[in-house]
């Protein structure tokens, strides 16, 4: 049989036997490429052709998988002995690696540790049974607990009635009269009101002066709030109950305390903000409007009725921390803080200022009007009630509709023991245990 050539004269047979030989040389090297991590020997002795990365290896250092899936079905071929050059890149002996490949390798470094990745998201694998992440799965069967109590917001309240002068009126009463000295004056002939000392040679007539007084009188003004409940809400939460009988007086206390502030003394307390015994220091010359200066607080403790001691405290309103927190007094090259805030520097519980404490309370008024900061002595501060807070309920007002009403009433009044600001002995200043700052418009 004559052999077959091609149209060059070329043997087909010769072709086909160079083919089988290339096909053979391809798969030894393929075999021996698989056996270079357990020949370290040959591979260092150069025995061995050792290919530093191919396209293979490129795709590999970017992430050799689109998906956590794809990577997971080569998991598989490998176990059953269908193991990729792919795969063979990314053998490794932690423990945290699935079934001995590297996940980093394969997913990239954006996968590893972040399931917000793109490369994470990408795998949205759906349950094969029961499970959590799917209500028709099973995730609708797990419950969650809940809360027998209401979250609430706890506020100061109390850091004003706990300093002002208290006395409670008693039965068949409902107000208190105080008789005080009528003085506004520290002046010779003005002090408690017209008295007045002489020096008297010996035999000679003692000249005699008089203490006049005035009448502050103070009348229960009276304070509520209310709130109606479902008999059905009562029986069905226990913390309600609860919560009406914390919520309410706190509610109470706070509109007491705003009126020793902010008080018209119509209906309610005369509040330091409205006596005439006010002292306002005024704004510096050029300076801007709604900003604290050094000089503002310096004065402001010059105006203080210094028979007040150690009850002074400075009330002020929190947006105006940013401006205590840059007030200084130039020394020398340097400078001397003039507020210490609470904790860090000072170590107490209450910011200072002049060593008293500064309190931030709601009822001061906002930065640039009169009482964003005030320097008070509420032991100056005079308030009657009639034995605190009173509660109530009933089941009747609201009888066939099924409600009942809790109320909670304060029976207070209160000013200062202050009708006017005095003016001292010695001194262009008046002085009173209230000073304020006047607007910086």
């Amino acid at each position: 049989m004559a052999e077959e050539t091609t149209g060059t004269g070329v043997n087909l047979a010769d072709v086909l036997a160079v083919t089988q030989s290339l096909a053979e040389s391809v798969k030894a090297i393929g075999e021996r490429l698989e056996r270079i991590e357990d020949a370290p020997a040959a591979k260092s002795a150069g025995h061995l052709v050792e290919v530093v990365e191919d396209e293979t290896d490129k795709k590999v250092r970017a992430g050799a998988f689109p998906s956590f899936g794809d990577f997971l079905q080569s998991v598989k071929a490998a176990a059953e002995g269908n193991i990729s050059k792919t795969m063979l890149a990314l053998r490794s002996t932690d423990p945290a690696n699935e079934a001995g490949f590297s996940i980093g390798g394969a997913m990239g470094p954006r996968f590893v540790g972040s399931l917000g990745d793109a490369a994470a998201k990408s795998y949205k694998a759906a349950p094969t049974g029961l499970g959590e992440s799917l209500p028709q799965t099973g995730g609708v069967l797990v419950g969650s607990d809940r809360s027998t109590s209401i979250m609430e917001r706890t506020y100061a309240t109390g850091q004003l009635l706990q300093r002002v002068a208290m006395d409670t009126v008693g039965p068949n009463s409902n107000g208190m009269t105080y008789f005080a000295e009528n003085e506004t004056s520290r002046a010779d002939g003005s002090r408690s009101g017209g008295l007045m000392f002489y020096w008297n040679a010996e035999n000679s007539a003692v000249t005699a002066s008089a203490a006049t007084f005035r009448e502050m009188e103070l009348k229960l003004k009276k304070a509520n709030v209310a709130i109606y409940v479902t008999d059905e809400q009562l029986q069905d939460t226990s913390a309600i109950e609860s919560y009406i009988n914390r919520k309410l007086p706190q509610e109470l206390r706070y509109g007491v305390e705003n009126s020793i502030i902010n008080g018209d003394g119509v209906g309610k307390p005369l509040g330091v903000l409205n006596t005439g015994a006010l002292v306002s220091v005024a704004k510096e010359a050029g300076q801007l409007a709604a900003t604290i200066v050094s000089e503002n607080i310096s004065k402001m403790w010059s105006r203080r009725w210094v028979g007040g001691g150690s009850d002074y405290i400075w009330l002020y309103n929190q947006d105006i921390e940013p401006q205590l927190d840059n007030l200084n007094i130039a020394v020398g090259t340097a400078g001397s803080l003039v507020y210490m805030p609470p904790g860090g520097l000072s170590g107490a519980p209450y910011g200072t200022i002049k060593g008293r404490p500064a309190i931030a309370v709601e009822y001061a008024k906002t930065l640039g009007t009169v009482g964003d900061i005030m320097l008070v002595d509420l032991s100056q501060y005079q308030m009657i009630d009639k034995g605190g807070i009173q509660a109530a309920e009933s089941i009747y007002v609201r009888f066939l509709e099924g409600e009942k009403v809790f109320k909670f009433t304060y029976r207070v009044d209160g000013q200062p023991m202050w009708s006017t600001a005095l003016t001292p002995a010695n001194g262009s200043n008046t002085t009173s245990p209230f000073v304020a700052l006047a607007t910086r418009a």
